[in-house]
């Protein structure tokens, strides 16, 4: 698949993704790529978070691709029974620990818990050694829960812009490879 061939879905997570975040970047390099807005990014609301994933994912006119980050990822799992559109495929970046009582802000657990279901379309989990949001350790049991290929960032923080990864030439690549064997 290329990726003007595909509805590509940003999915940011708490507090959006600024100008200098790689989803950012890739939006704006790729024609096809929208990001599913919601209304109140520094405080969300599980329920209206998943809501505006679904409308995004059931008003696309092509197969979707997901590319959430963080709480972003929540909102994807669990939107998944209402999608009445094809996803091809999602790749999520540095997934929250939405169970962990000591995440902060604490709202955060309002996400979890993760289904444990197998996604029914393939998906990348990329996580990141030293995530404050999140523990290696829990990215990799969800990520073999949900049937998806998981790959270690290293010592990457929470893979964001704050953490270095504005640019992520590395990302991208592995996107772009995901992407063609859609």
């Amino acid at each position: 698949m290329k990726a003007r061939d595909a509805d590509i879905l940003i999915i940011p997570g708490y507090t959006n993704s600024g100008p200098d975040h790689w989803q950012s970047r890739w939006q704006a390099r790729l024609s096809t790529a929208r990001r599913v807005e919601q209304a109140e990014w520094s405080k969300p609301v599980r329920e209206d978070w998943v809501d505006n994933v679904v409308k995004a994912v059931n008003e696309a006119e092509k197969p979707v691709v997901l590319v959430a980050h963080s709480l972003g990822i929540a909102c994807a799992v669990h939107g998944i029974p209402r999608f009445r559109k094809p996803v091809a495929g999602a790749f999520f970046v540095a997934p929250p620990e939405v169970t962990n009582p000591n995440i902060r802000p604490r709202h955060l657990m309002t996400f979890g818990p993760y289904p444990r279901d197998p996604l029914p379309f393939p998906s990348i989990v990329v996580a990141s050694r030293n995530d404050h949001f999140g523990s290696f350790e829990a990215a990799e049991d969800i990520a073999a829960a949900w049937g998806s290929l998981f790959l270690d960032a290293g010592n990457a923080g929470h893979i964001n812009a704050e953490a270095g990864y504005g640019p992520w030439p590395e990302g991208s690549l592995t996107f772009a490879r995901f992407l063609s064997k859609l």
